[in-house]
């Protein structure tokens, strides 16, 4: 991979809790309550522009169709088909893999600022064709050192409201976008900074249009009463919400990219746009009392961190593959190789694919893993989780002896893969797998809703680009909620991230807040291999279905040989230990009714994930958008 080492100009140096809510009316509910009383993204449809089409000769019916494009030289898969030109732009005026995904999350924070941005986080895997590594880039968000276990609790100790809790200051964790971006251009790119933020801060001087998924993130934000000011002024322009197909034009962002292009992220870490973001946070007990403690010490101290990923190996019956994806603080990297090793051995390519048996048993595996997943995981900065116990091949296999072919299990409890961990034992106290799953409903709430997990997956964006040299980049980006904490850094034209409400609210246990810690995550940004070389990417969206998403389409093209076009249609089935099997609308009626014969409970997901690839096919590359939202590929 070409660097920036000849430059005649270098860049600047780097230096869920299951929250119990109050309303106005007295009534408690949870976080998961909550989204799911308020978001119905998934099941409503608008979620871009989604389009069913016939399968052909297909017995199974329908399915969705794939945004596809072939080339030999380079492909971009993203979100948004804007964002996708950009990155392609890149690739044909000679950038690599890296500078286009870079102008892709520009771009991205232009055209969908309710996913992702630089006032939020991530990670990434980037794959260095000349040196044959592949590295796993942490951007995730801290929290401030002034944070506290408990400063999520009310002054009775309760687990506050979540939507006050969501917007409050508290919320908003250090972000890391931006450092990622800047750290990831100058190892690895080839283009100067500017030349990749322009067509960003262009577009947001021009406008956009606003498509159906922007149009209803807007107008649910506007009925929560969730934007400051500032949000207000851009969204919902004299009082009224921007609609499908409103001009959105933000000269402030744009204003704010020109500044980050001249002066790189030190404008933003060590400069006048951080010393207003952390003024934005604690302003907010002035304005809301919801304020937060971040300061500007706290944005001069971040860095991203280059770490290793997961790595695992699945012996599929079409394919054995090598899984790379996030380390911790991300769970997706462990939770998708325990659930791929869960099934390894179960020959599921001799079962109809979309037949009831298959689909238990990959949910039986979902479960067991995120229940081990919630009880033992944390930022192993602060926590000692048991990452060789969590995919001991003995282990594993105690734990699949408890899924049983003929029944779902009436309940779900972590395993203890500490006893399977060398060396000295050291733990805190495991999370409250009860209180996670704690799915109680307020009054007058519909107990039909999908789960919280489910319907606010909506949130965060994946893009994935590959170059003709062969160097690959899987990134999935995040402010945590649609439009994160609903707060605009006034002035600056970016929203601010609610990742911290990533942490338990409540003290104890390894996701507990601490002062720059990191949040759990589910992100899974994977590049998969195949006889040492890369095979494809993946990624998506979608909170906790994040890695139920990545793990079947894995799955689809390793143990039942599909193409990545069909592995992306595929329907997808979301469980993680509660009892509840979520299931997407092109699962038919009689599987759903086989799946309840054993013991499943089920519930109508919508849709799950939203997610891009790109795979290598002899000399090409084949990109995939997924058709769960306006997702794009296009090849350079």
């Amino acid at each position: 991979m070409r660097t920036q080492d000849d430059r005649t100009e270098e860049a600047d140096d780097e230096t869920t809790a299951d929250e119990t809510t109050g309303t106005d009316d007295g009534v408690r509910i949870t976080k998961r309550g909550f989204l799911a009383g308020t978001s119905a993204l998934l099941g409503s449809g608008v979620l871009g522009s989604q389009s069913v089409a016939a399968a052909g000769d297909d017995e199974h019916g329908d399915v969705l169709d794939a945004s596809t494009a072939t080339s030999g030289d380079g492909m971009v898969a993203s979100s948004h088909p804007k964002a996708t030109e950009i990155g392609v732009d890149v690739l044909e005026d000679g950038g690599n893999a890296v500078d286009a995904a870079v102008a892709v999350q520009f771009a991205l924070n232009v055209v969908q600022p309710h996913t992702s941005g630089i006032g939020g986080g991530g990670f990434a895997i980037v794959y260095d064709a000349e040196a044959d590594e592949e590295y796993a880039i942490d951007s995730r968000e801290r929290a401030p050192l002034g944070a506290t276990p408990d400063m999520f609790l009310d002054e009775n100790g309760e687990e506050p409201d979540f939507q006050n809790l969501r917007t409050n200051g508290k919320a908003v964790g250090v972000p890391g976008t931006l450092r990622a971006a800047d750290v990831m251009l100058k190892e690895f790119g080839s283009k100067e900074r500017a030349e990749l933020v322009d067509p960003a801060v262009d577009l947001a001087a021009e406008g956009v249009a606003v498509d159906a998924f922007l149009a209803e993130s807007i107008r649910e934000n506007v009925e929560l009463d969730a934007f400051n000011e500032a949000a207000r002024e851009v969204f919902v322009p004299g009082g009224e919400p921007l609609a499908e197909g409103d001009d959105l034009v933000q000269p402030d962002l744009a204003d704010t990219l020109d500044l980050i292009a001249d002066e790189g992220s030190e404008a933003f870490y060590r400069g006048e746009i951080g010393e207003d973001l952390a003024e934005t946070v604690q302003g907010l007990a002035r304005r809301r009392k919801r304020g937060g403690n971040m300061s500007a010490q706290d944005l001069g101290r971040y860095n991203v961190e280059r770490t290793l990923p997961t790595v695992s190996t699945f012996e599929g019956s079409a394919e054995t593959v090598t899984v790379r994806t996030m380390s911790l603080p991300t769970s997706g990297g462990l939770t998708i190789a325990q659930i791929l090793q869960l099934l390894e051995p179960l020959d599921l390519a001799d079962l109809d694919r979309r037949g009831v048996e298959t689909y238990h048993l990959i949910a039986e595996a979902s479960n067991l893993a995120f229940v081990d997943r919630t009880a033992h995981l944390g930022d192993d900065e602060f926590v000692d989780p048991p990452k060789q116990g969590f995919l001991d091949e003995d282990y594993v296999d105690e734990r699949r002896e408890l899924i049983d072919v003929e029944s779902a299990r009436a309940s779900y409890e972590p395993g203890d893969p500490f006893s399977f961990q060398p060396g000295g034992e050291y733990r805190v106290e495991a999370r409250d797998i009860e209180q996670f799953q704690n799915l109680a409903t307020a009054a007058g709430q519909s107990t039909e809703s999908a789960h919280p997990a489910v319907e606010d997956s909506g949130q965060t964006t994946h893009f994935t680009t590959a170059d003709g040299e062969g160097n690959v980049v899987s990134w999935t980006s995040t402010i945590e909620q649609l439009f994160g904490s609903g707060n605009m850094v006034p002035g600056r034209g970016f929203m601010l991230n609610n990742e911290l409400t990533d942490f338990d609210a409540e003290p104890g246990g390894p996701n507990e807040v601490q002062p720059w810690k990191r949040p759990l995550s589910s992100t899974s940004p994977t590049i998969v291999f195949r006889d040492g070389e890369p095979f494809f990417s993946i990624g998506s969206p979608g909170g906790f279905t994040i890695i139920t998403t990545v793990s079947q389409v894995i799955l689809n093209v390793a143990e039942f040989g599909m193409s990545i076009e069909e592995a992306v249609e595929e329907p997808r089935i979301f469980a993680f230990g509660d009892g509840r099997l979520f299931v997407e609308e092109t699962i038919p009626e009689e599987t759903r009714r086989g799946l309840a014969d054993l013991g499943h409970e089920i519930e109508d997901s919508g849709q799950l994930g939203n997610a891009q690839a790109i795979m290598k096919e002899g000399d090409a590359y084949v990109g995939v958008g997924d058709g769960r939202r306006d997702s794009s590929a296009q090849g350079d």
